[in-house]
């Protein structure tokens, strides 16, 4: 929402407004307001009914109200304990109410007998009389009614500083430099839409004067805010879309069919309509920038290894008057990310069980920490050289440690787990390989355009055949004993299964508690089965052999942390305990989940919380549906949109007064109109853009990398 222009005004220091000083100023530096610009862009919260319009019948304790009336009588005492205290009578239209301050003697003066005003705040029953402690007062003139509309901000604050501390900066600031701020949407945007004008709207959010006028000021703000972000993205894209060449891989009927052989099942349609949307762009000579979505169990991996397979059987042409060095032509190389190596060795696995007797000629690497360097070196040389096509590994040493020949694609698998910049990295010199990005963690389409509008979205929306929903249980205290009962038996019948249990992170559990919940489940619950324990924290090789014991049946249960949430499939475990399941986010309890959803047994998932009445929102959303979908959407209900652009890992400014859930429709509006700027002007060269050229990029050009000027 950068609105700062070449006007010194706006860096004007918040000390030299009147009402301020410099005292008040050391105050407001705490939150970062240091000029009138910073004051200008702390946008309220939330704001106060100041309309003076309630009715005392309407009164509910601890809820917001504001009523007008007429000082009845005003009272200064000391209290038993030596605190000063101001009771003041307001009579209403309907009756009287009572107001007190504590330790404010010097209000006394204000409040004479007959002076009209409005009090806003939270009321409480005092006996028979509603009572309002410390209210916001309004001071009505003689002639003047109580019933026009007026709107108390509400401000962050920090420690040390005061509601009355911003609203009077915010007042002079307002006062300085409102009429003077540079309009950075084009006349034809504001008319077409039919917002505001920067002054009217940066009023109206500060001091709005009806409900209308703050609904139009915050339309105004969060279009505006989607709209650059939309235009970012999009100028991202087509910069990269200009400056980059992929090789064109032609995926026709016969490679289609000669890969789909190598899987076990038949692809369900929603894989393949994905399959044949990223055909369609691996055919194209500009990189295929792709997200795709699809919920736990529902074959993304099959389609990255269908998308990597199609890569490597792809020859690599050789340039005009070049002669092949080679019977056989080198082909192009495909990488997998993972987040984890646990993760990295479950795809490994995945593609040399695909290529196993099948006589291909296809190699497959692995790269992960707890190789011997000299294993590594050899393999990043044979890399280098183009020997090996199919390369699987963590992103810290594909990206910091591979030299591909011949890259023409790249995966990155739980895409939530790298930010936008971290993609950008990927780019190996002149290598502009395609990008697949998944993730199992799904997100509402309409924030995930916002949030990744450099890219196009594809979505598996069903399940393979066979596939279930997990039987998911609330365990609390008192049905412990009849949870274990039921898991013993389930596992007496020769099913394996999971206990799950918080990482060190997340529960301020240590490693020694870790190894006491296995050690107490060996010796009760779970004595007379084979218990395996995994963390994090274990050496790679270790992990790597716990879960090929595990996967082998040589243990019947799996102790472990979070660890497994993502890329464990074992298909005989299908029992889960997630103990003290209030510690885990929703999309992590519903990744957890998926780990018993990988055969064709329905699978079982009891989460053990400390009570069984509670409410515990997440655990009841988890309980109630396995749609990962409506799990998200909840889940950004319940914590907010917070991290899920990335801003973190990419350093992206935050969202001011956007909410891309409540504000889905704009994203839509925003989306749609930045693509038709783009298409119409993809370097804003029009003179109406300037100044909007300019806010893009000081919000977004370092983030996104725009280059505005070579764009095009």
């Amino acid at each position: 929402m950068d609105e700062a222009g070449p006007g010194a005004h706006l860096a004007t220091r918040l000390e030299r407004l009147p009402g301020v000083g410099s005292n008040r100023a050391a105050k407001l530096a705490k939150l970062g307001l240091e000029t009138v610009r910073d004051a200008l862009m702390h946008f309220p919260r939330d704001y106060r009914d100041f309309t003076g319009g309630h009715r005392l019948a309407d009164l509910v304790e601890g809820g917001h109200a504001s009523l007008a009336g007429v000082i009845g009588d005003a009272a200064l005492r000391t209290t038993a304990r030596g605190r000063a205290m101001l009771a003041v009578q307001v009579l209403t239209d309907e009756g009287p109410v009572r107001c007190v301050w504590f330790n404010m003697p010097f209000l006394a003066p204000r409040f004479t007998v007959g002076r009209r005003l409005v009090v806003a705040g939270q009321p409480r029953r005092n006996g028979t009389i509603w009572e309002f402690s410390h209210p916001e007062v309004r001071w009505l003139d003689d002639e003047e009614d109580a019933s026009p509309v007026e709107w108390l901000a509400i401000y962050p604050l920090t420690e040390g500083v005061q509601q009355s501390h911003v609203r009077m900066a915010v007042q002079a600031a307002l006062d300085l430099a409102a009429d003077r701020l540079e309009e950075s949407l084009p006349e034809q945007v504001l008319a077409a839409k039919g917002l505001l004008p920067i002054a009217a709207a940066i009023r109206a959010l500060h001091r709005p004067t009806s409900r209308e006028a703050l609904e139009a000021a915050q339309r105004r703000f969060v279009y505006q805010e989607l709209l650059m972000l939309q235009l970012a993205l999009r100028l991202h894209r087509g910069r990269q879309d200009h400056q980059q060449a992929a090789p064109p891989i032609e995926i026709d009927s016969r490679l289609d069919h000669r890969i789909k052989a190598l899987f076990p099942h038949s692809f369900t349609a929603a894989q393949a309509r994905v399959c044949g949307e990223i055909a369609a762009d691996m055919r194209q000579p500009i990189p295929m920038n792709r997200l795709l979505q699809g919920d736990v169990g529902s074959g993304k991996t099959a389609v990255a290894a269908y998308c990597m397979l199609a890569a490597a059987a792809t020859p690599v042409p050789t340039r005009p008057g070049e002669k092949a060095l080679a019977e056989t032509p080198p082909r192009y190389q495909a990488a997998i990310m993972a987040p984890t190596e646990l993760l990295a060795r479950q795809h490994y696995q995945t593609l040399t069980t695909l290529l196993a007797d099948r006589g291909s000629d296809l190699e497959v690497a692995l790269l992960v920490g707890g190789q011997p360097a000299a294993v590594r070196r050899k393999l990043l040389a044979r890399i280098a050289a183009g020997e090996i096509q199919l390369v699987v590994g963590t992103q810290a040493l594909i990206c910091s440690e591979a030299a591909f020949a011949h890259l023409g694609l790249v995966v990155i698998d739980e895409q939530h787990r790298f930010g936008v910049l971290q993609r950008a990295l990927l780019r190996q010199g002149g290598s502009d390989p395609h990008m697949l990005v998944m993730t199992a963690t799904p997100i509402p389409r309409t924030v995930a355009h916002a949030v990744y509008g450099d890219l196009d979205i594809s979505v598996i929306d069903e399940l393979p055949p066979g596939r279930q929903p997990v039987a998911t249980y609330r365990v609390g205290p008192d049905q412990l004993e009849q949870w274990w009962d039921f898991f013993r038996r389930k596992l007496a019948e020769g099913r394996q299964g999971y206990v799950v249990v918080p990482t060190v992170d997340e529960s301020g559990r240590d490693l020694a508690s870790i190894s006491s919940a296995f050690e107490s489940l060996a010796n009760g619950e779970l004595e007379a089965f084979r218990l395996g324990l995994l963390h994090g924290r274990m050496k790679p090789e270790q992990k790597a052999g716990i879960m090929a014991d595990f996967r082998a049946g040589r243990f019947d249960v799996l102790v472990a942390t979070s660890v497994i949430e993502v890329g464990i499939d074992v298909p005989r475990a299908t029992l889960m305990t997630i103990l003290d399941a209030e510690a885990f986010g929703l999309a992590q309890l519903h990744q957890l989940r998926g780990r018993v959803a990988r055969g064709r047994v329905q699978g079982i998932c009891g989460a053990v919380s400390e009570t069984a009445t509670d409410p515990l929102p997440r655990i009841e959303a988890f309980v109630g549906t396995c749609d990962g979908f409506a799990l998200a959407e909840q889940d950004l209900l319940l914590r907010g949109p917070g991290d899920i652009l990335g801003s973190r890992q990419s350093g992206a400014p935050p969202l001011y007064l956007a909410d891309l859930l409540r504000d889905g429709s704009v994203v839509a509006e925003a989306r749609r109109d930045a693509l038709e700027i783009f298409t119409a002007d993809p370097t804003l060269a029009d003179p109406a853009y300037d100044r909007l050229k300019r806010v893009l990029l000081g919000r977004w050009g370092a983030t996104l990398n725009l280059g505005l000027e070579t764009v095009g």
